[in-house]
């Protein structure tokens, strides 16, 4: 009878495990994203795709979907971003589209003001040719963070393990980049253990090269 028992409460929370499993991955891959595309009123060759949300799914597909609509329109694609980072595997697919777009179309990013780049959002800004950003523009800087996968909470992980990540994610988004070189060795110091916020004119006056126009 013990052993009947065992094997059907075994079995329920298998099928509740199941159940909470399929609700969160509703949730992850649910399209809360909007893009929005539109042709620029004042430079009728350059069609801008607006993104205000997170750097998680479905951005990439969003993009994809963009892109394939407006491929045959205009020279140039204008990235508007305001978002407060994300998904770093996200951000890798968006990236790829972007290296995409580039094969058609001159490709910038902006970000404008009052509004703000956080976190992965950066490498997907850093891709553009042109970097525009408003004096008021914010951007933010910090060392990568593992979330577990079903419940979004924070892991905490071994300093070595912390420090391996994070040295993945530097060397591929920031030494890989337009970032100047000094600049860059200066924000390995700064970001350990905390966020690290610039605004468009600071940016700029630091001479980081993140922002190459300031509008």
């Amino acid at each position: 009878m013990k052993s009947k028992l065992t094997l059907a409460a075994t079995i329920i929370m298998l099928a509740l495990t199941a159940l909470l499993m399929t609700h969160n991955d509703a949730i992850i891959f649910q399209d809360k994203g909007l893009l929005t595309v539109k042709r620029d009123p004042s430079d009728a060759d350059t069609i801008v795709f607006y993104w205000r949300n997170d750097i998680d799914v479905p951005m990439a597909r969003r993009f994809e979907e963009g892109y394939r609509k407006w491929k045959g329109e205009g020279t140039r694609i204008l990235i508007d971003l305001h978002s407060p980072g994300g998904a770093i595997a996200e951000g890798e697919q968006v990236i790829r589209v972007i290296e995409k777009m580039k094969r058609t179309h001159i490709v910038d990013t902006r970000v404008r003001n009052r509004r703000s780049c956080f976190s992965m959002c950066v490498p997907i800004f850093l891709h553009g040719d042109e970097r525009i950003a408003a004096p008021g523009a914010r951007f933010m800087f910090h060392e990568p963070t593992v979330y577990d996968f079903y419940t979004h909470e924070k892991v905490d992980q071994p300093k070595f393990e912390r420090d391996r990540i994070t040295a993945k994610y530097f060397n591929r988004y920031f030494v890989d980049s337009p970032i100047d070189a000094t600049w860059r060795d200066r924000l390995a110091e700064e970001w350990k253990g905390k966020d690290v916020f610039r605004s468009g004119q600071e940016l700029v006056d630091e001479r980081s090269n993140i922002v190459t126009v300031l509008q």
